[in-house]
């Protein structure tokens, strides 16, 4: 029997009011930095705990604090709590409610995994030498949430050690995994218009056409890319929207042309923002146009500690067995505004294994996906998890 094993127990037993709690939750999805319903559910099922709760202005995030018998070391765990802007398609018996809202990105069950934590480690509260925050957030969908709690001060003080989990239906169910170092990308968003000269489409000479140049525009950045970018400090350019013209028979004055951008360092940030401004505004001058090129910047790099990775797969193992954690060999080029966290205090964010029964964990329908199902069981290892990364983070910190 593991040496944590109250924390398993404990954490199995709280199983049935998470899934209960994440149906709730997944039935009224909210989008962005306010969500008073999910919030409103939140704080219900931690009503009576001792905890101190924080709220700012910006968001209807809050954090609920903790503290232990002795004043030591202080350790946040973090749950995001908003949906995205999408129709649900899975046939589910609890799903979304809410047209154009779903839970497709399995925030619904970090809420309900962090209460249980919560609870659970408010009744074995005299297990802990130093104080837990539990960050509930809103906003992490592209809002900057967790940005907004900072600047409002709800984590001031800092914590010493800053900890999140993220399931996915794409790692076995119940495996744990993660890395050292960056584990997935900055996000930055472009927006490009291209502007010319509209005209009648059989006369293009009299014309200055946006829409060639617009599409000359899309594969000259690629092979910027490719030209400019070092291979192994690597970046992603995806044009994802195009939108020109109204009819068959008219040229139009602008194109317009939206993507985003997923890189691994500043340098390399850098490089990508320099690169596009000058093949696009070089390229369009070549075709009489003008560029008007905006790069709106995103989350930055998530960055992980590496003694708080080390500290995650150590307590996944000691959990579950060796087989419950996954190294992960590169980073994803996904992005997370758990970032700014820490970019202020060493930490470490977390997948855990949540494919559906019955699939195949390789090919079933992935995060962001109208069909996305979770293995909602899994719920109580991320309990568990939380419970045991601040228990002993608090005891000795990042070392045994």
């Amino acid at each position: 029997m593991t040496k944590l094993q109250h924390w398993i127990d404990a954490a199995d037993a709280q199983l049935p009011d998470m899934i209960a709690l994440r149906r709730a939750i997944h039935a009224e999805p909210e989008i962005g930095l306010h969500n008073p319903l999910t919030t409103a559910k939140a704080k219900e099922a931690l009503a009576g705990l001792p905890l101190e709760f924080t709220e700012g202005p910006s968001t209807t995030g809050f954090v609920a604090t903790l503290r232990g018998p002795s004043n030591g070391r202080t350790v946040l765990l973090r749950g995001d709590m908003d949906a995205l802007p999408m129709d649900e398609d899975t046939g589910l018996d609890f799903a979304s409610t809410i047209g154009g809202a779903m839970h497709a990105c399995g925030h619904d069950t970090h809420v309900a995994m962090l209460v249980a934590a919560a609870k659970v480690l408010c009744a074995q509260r005299d297990r802990l030498a130093g104080t837990v925050q539990f960050m509930f957030q809103p906003g992490e969908e592209g809002w900057h949430g967790a940005r907004y709690m900072l600047d409002d001060g709800l984590i001031d003080p800092l914590p010493d050690a800053a900890f999140a989990l993220h399931v996915t239906p794409n790692i076995q169910s119940g495996v744990f995994a993660g890395r050292p170092g960056p584990l997935l990308a900055a996000a930055d968003r472009i927006e490009l218009t291209i502007k010319g000269k509209g005209g009648h489409a059989s006369q293009p000479h009299d014309a200055v056409d946006p829409i060639p140049v617009a599409c000359e525009l899309v594969t000259a950045l690629q092979a910027m890319i490719t030209r400019r970018v070092p291979a192994f400090d690597p970046a992603v350019l995806t044009i994802a929207h195009i939108r020109a013209g109204s009819t068959n028979n008219v040229i139009p004055e602008t194109a317009f042309v939206e993507g985003t951008i997923r890189t691994f360092s500043e340098k390399t940030r850098a490089i990508v923002r320099e690169g596009m401004t000058r093949v696009t505004q070089h390229i369009a001058a070549a075709h009489m146009c003008e560029a008007d090129l905006k790069i709106i910047p995103g989350f930055p790099v998530t960055i992980c500690d590496s003694r708080a990775a080390t500290l995650g797969r150590r307590m996944a193992k000691a959990l579950y067995g060796e087989d419950a954690w996954f190294e992960m060999p590169s980073p994803m080029m996904g992005a997370e505004d758990f970032s700014y966290v820490l970019q202020k205090t060493p930490g470490a964010m977390m997948f855990l294994g949540a494919s559906p029964e019955g699939g195949d964990w390789r090919t079933c329908c992935a995060l962001h996906s109208n069909r996305m199902m979770l293995d909602e069981k899994v719920m109580a290892r991320g309990a568990a998890m939380h419970c045991a990364i601040a228990e002993t983070f608090l005891a000795g910190g990042f070392e045994d």
